[in-house]
């Protein structure tokens, strides 16, 4: 049973929505700081598959999926009876910045793989588990979902090739 949606957003609302953004946001901002020489160094230097995005595809994307999960985070948090959501959404969000710390900071594809099926199964797990609570947000994970699949494909791909 779905909970009544709460309708209005007013300007209290902005700082909640914005911290929720920035905490997702530093989720792929603080790892990718972390590991930038990797990707400039190492990353270079794998054999990639022929579906293999340009380099520049990367940033905008997951800034826009950040910025999803972060607008999808304050439509469940903002809701009342939402510790489990919230938790697993943690738990999709550890794994989310651990895949970057493994694949490229270990410079380590197979954990990596392992990492981003853990980060699959994670997320179809918040998504059920927004849904009790809110469609929208479980929609706005939509498009995570997909980008992460491809991701694990160009990880397995990656790791078979090296």
């Amino acid at each position: 049973m779905e909970i009544a949606q709460r309708s209005s957003f007013s300007l209290r609302d902005v700082p909640a929505l914005l911290v929720c953004i920035v905490v997702c946001e530093l989720a792929g901002i603080i790892p990718s700081f972390l590991t930038a020489n990797d990707v400039a160094t190492w990353y270079t230097t794998l054999q990639k598959p022929a579906f293999t995005p340009p380099s520049w595809v990367f940033g905008p994307v997951w800034t826009t999926l950040y910025l999803l999960m972060g607008i999808a985070l304050y439509l469940v948090w903002r809701r009342g009876d939402n510790r489990f959501a919230l938790a697993v959404f943690a738990v999709q969000l550890v794994l989310n910045a651990g895949w970057t710390l493994v694949f490229f900071g270990m410079r380590w594809p197979a954990g990596g793989l392992a990492v981003i099926l853990a980060l699959l199964a994670a997320i179809v797990a918040t998504m059920v588990a927004f849904a009790r609570i809110d469609r929208r947000a479980t929609l706005l994970l939509v498009p995570y979902l997909c980008w992460v699949a491809f991701a694990t494909l160009l990880n397995y791909e990656l790791w078979r090739l090296n």
